[in-house]
C-alpha cells in the first residue's frame, strides 16, 4: 500500500491521536524543503508516553502498510523523538522540550494544519485503534 505524503502524515497524526498525543500539527515543507514533503510534530505528557506515541505510529504504519522509518532518534531519552519516513518526520516531544527547541516557530512561514483528535480517530482502521 502507497500513501500520499499527506495521507501518510493524516495516518501519523491518528496513530499517536490514539495514544493521546496533544498538539497535533503537521508542517507543510514541500515549497521551502527537499528532503520532505511534511513535519507532524506533537507532544506527549511524559517520556514513557512520548515512546508509547513512537511505538504506535511505528506498529500501526507496519501493519498497515508494511511502512517502516529509515531512521530513528532519540528513543533512548525519549524527550525528542524523531522518525523519518522520508515524505514525513515525525517530531514527538515532551511539552518542555518541545517549548525548548520551539519547531514551530523556526518554520513559521509555512503552511500549518492542526489536527482534531477525535476526528483523526476516525482515520484509523477498526482493528488499529486503542490496540
Amino acid at each position: 500500500m502507497t500513501l500520499s505524503p499527506e495521507r501518510l502524515a493524516i495516518t501519523i497524526a491518528a496513530h499517536a491521536a490514539d495514544r493521546k498525543a496533544s498538539d497535533i500539527v503537521a508542517l507543510d515543507l514541500r515549497e521551502v524543503a527537499g528532503y520532505t514533503d511534511f513535519f507532524v510534530i506533537c507532544s506527549g505528557n511524559t517520556d514513557r508516553q512520548t515512546k508509547a506515541i513512537h511505538d504506535a505510529i511505528h506498529v500501526g504504519l507496519k501493519k498497515q502498510g508494511g511502512l517502516l522509518p529509515r531512521r530513528v532518534e532519540g528513543v533512548g531519552g525519549s524527550r525528542w523523538i524523531l522518525m523519518d519516513y522520508l515524505d514525513v518526520v515525525v517530531h514527538i516531544f515532551t511539552p518542555d522540550t518541545r517549548d525548548f527547541y520551539r519547531l514551530e516557530s523556526l518554520w513559521g512561514d509555512v503552511p500549518r494544519r492542526e489536527f482534531d483528535p477525535q476526528e483523526l480517530l476516525a482515520e484509523l482502521p477498526a482493528s488499529s485503534a486503542a490496540s
